[in-house]
C-alpha cells in the first residue's frame, strides 16, 4: 500500500506516524490537502477533542493507523 503512494502523501503519512498523534493544523499547508486521501486509504483516522482540559474549542488530531 505505501509503495502506492504519491511523494506528498508518503512524507505526511511519515510526519503523522513520527508524531504519533498530531493536530492537524501542524501539517504543512501546502502539504494538507492530501489528508483526505489518506484517510480514504485508510492508513490515517482524524478525531475531533479538546488540545486541552479546560479549552472550549475542539480541535483536528490525526493518529496513523496500525499497519498489518
Amino acid at each position: 500500500m505505501l509503495e502506492s503512494l504519491s511523494q506528498v502523501e508518503r512524507t505526511v503519512y511519515e510526519l503523522i506516524l513520527r508524531a504519533g498523534d498530531l493536530m492537524a493544523k501542524d501539517v504543512p499547508l501546502k502539504m494538507a490537502g492530501v489528508i483526505p486521501r489518506l484517510i480514504e486509504k485508510g492508513l490515517v483516522e482524524a478525531s475531533r477533542r479538546h488540545a486541552t482540559p479546560g479549552s472550549k474549542k475542539k480541535q483536528t488530531f490525526l493518529k496513523a493507523k496500525k499497519r498489518e
